[in-house]
């Protein structure tokens, strides 16, 4: 019974200690893709609290338009900025923040509300030193996963479309006589 129990040494250690580098480049590829997720849903949750809020508390006349340029876009797209967090150091690098664009267009029937956000490259460095076009062989899908990885990064773009806030009137019940 005692024999069963003996801890021997040999080869099970060397392949932890070998194997050990490859979980670690699994858990780093497993954490960006996660950071790319959670990005990509905070982004969408930004996007409906912008056009909403631009929808209720913009204005049509022209007098309260430059209003909504100075103040409420402006406002609006800090409150974005802190709710993906770019005044946190630690979720900057963790989802490769960059900067964000807020853009309104409310020359149609419907305003739209375009929120992008440019992304760092991750900079995977044992991926990047190799050539791109001797890795990719002319695989147009891999030579985007390898720019966007080692070169330039990504943009993340969130389109939402509100309608005008036409906001009825309250009912008045005419005075008795």
């Amino acid at each position: 019974m005692r024999h069963l129990f003996s801890s021997r040494k040999g080869q099970a250690t060397t392949e932890t200690v070998l194997l050990f580098p490859v979980l670690v480049i699994f858990i780093v590829f497993i954490i960006k893709i996660f950071g790319l997720l959670v990005l990509s849903q905070k982004m969408e949750i930004a996007g409906f609290y912008a056009a909403r809020r631009y929808q209720l508390q913009s204005h049509v006349t022209d007098y309260l338009t430059r209003w909504d340029r100075r103040y409420l876009q402006k406002d609006i797209k800090k409150k974005v900025e802190d709710y993906l967090g770019f005044n946190n150091p630690g979720m900057v690098r963790f989802l490769s923040l960059r900067s964000l664009k807020l853009n309104v267009d409310t020359s149609g029937t419907w305003t739209r509300v375009v929120l992008t956000v440019n992304t760092a490259p991750p900079r995977i460095n044992f991926l990047c030193k190799y050539d791109k076009m001797q890795l990719c062989k002319d695989e147009l899908t891999c030579i985007k996963g390898f720019e966007f990885l080692c070169e330039t990064g990504g943009e993340i773009e969130v389109i939402k479309y509100v309608g005008p806030n036409e906001r009825v009137l309250p009912y008045v019940r005419p005075e008795s006589r």
